[in-house]
């Protein structure tokens, strides 16, 4: 079997749970993986036969593929904003709607002008959001709060895997109040999870059956549970009269959540529309 043999069978196989463009992607990410080809040198190489080893490793990536195994899980690793990311069924796969939330959150912070803020990621996951605002901002004071010590593992291989320097606490923003004060932070922000337990019907099979659906949910009857922990957590934790929280949002959910932010004594508070021209991130000041 040649290079373009494998790509063009795995894609066939492919497109039979997924469309053909998404088909496509998924073969070549898989088939890049297997040989350490670029997509130019693959064109260039096309008849080069696949190696026994390299025939077996296709043969069971592509098992797993149609099982709905996201690609990502299958070569434990995602794309945020340029960067590389070890992941697992741990932890979330990052999205672009959360690379907007952490431009946001850039954007911000640049425009003050201000150096050596202290931020807080809740919810950190692989630590994409804490790992990207470190890299980009050098001089911030970057923090990561996470209560699955499994996705902690893996938000702490991405920061070594990325060369920075991030410090890990071990926290659940639910019950935060039964642990020990924390410092006083600039900035927070997080993705926390905002899915409505009976959206769960609209979803991709691949989500459903792999990404950690305790990263993913929320009750039916409370989907504001984690941000009034937020902004409990932020009007306690959040320096006086400049301290400022950014969170991603259930697009549905932005007048909600402003009238929450604003409820707990916030001001200043914004809703942004992503990409996709759909509410996704609100931002609110510390009065």
């Amino acid at each position: 079997m040649t290079i373009l043999q494998g790509g063009k069978e795995l894609s066939a196989e492919l497109n039979k749970i997924y469309d053909v463009r998404e088909a496509v992607q998924i073969a070549d990410m898989i088939i890049e993986n297997i040989t350490g080809f670029s997509k130019t040198e693959r064109l260039v190489n096309k008849h080069l036969l696949l190696t026994a080893a390299q025939r077996d490793q296709l043969r069971i990536f592509t098992e797993q593929l149609m099982q709905h195994k996201p690609v990502q899980y299958v070569l434990h690793e995602a794309w945020f904003a340029g960067l590389k990311f070890y992941v697992n069924e741990d932890v979330l796969i990052p999205r672009p709607e959360t690379e907007e939330l952490v431009e946001a959150v850039i954007s911000d912070i640049t425009s003050s002008s201000k150096k050596d803020l202290f931020v807080l990621d809740i919810g950190t996951g692989s630590g994409c959001i804490a790992i990207l605002l470190k890299k980009r901002l050098p001089d911030l004071q970057v923090y990561a709060m996470e209560i699955s010590n499994k996705a902690l593992q893996v938000a702490q291989k991405n920061a070594m895997q990325n060369a920075v320097d991030i410090k890990f606490l071990h926290a659940d923003i639910l019950h935060w109040k039964q642990r020990k004060s924390f410092s006083s932070f600039d900035v927070i922000v997080s993705n926390p999870p905002y899915i409505k337990e009976a959206e769960a019907n609209e979803m991709a099979a691949n989500i459903l059956s792999y990404e950690p659906n305790r990263a993913l949910f929320v009750p039916d009857n409370d989907a504001l549970v984690f941000y009034r922990a937020l902004a409990d957590f932020g009007a306690q934790n959040l320096k006086e009269g400049a301290g400022k929280i950014f969170v991603e949002i259930n697009e549905t959910l932005g007048e909600e959540v402003s009238a929450l932010f604003m409820q707990k004594g916030f001001s200043d508070v914004k809703i942004k529309k992503d990409a996709q021209d759909k509410e996704r991130i609100v931002s609110a000041v510390l009065k």
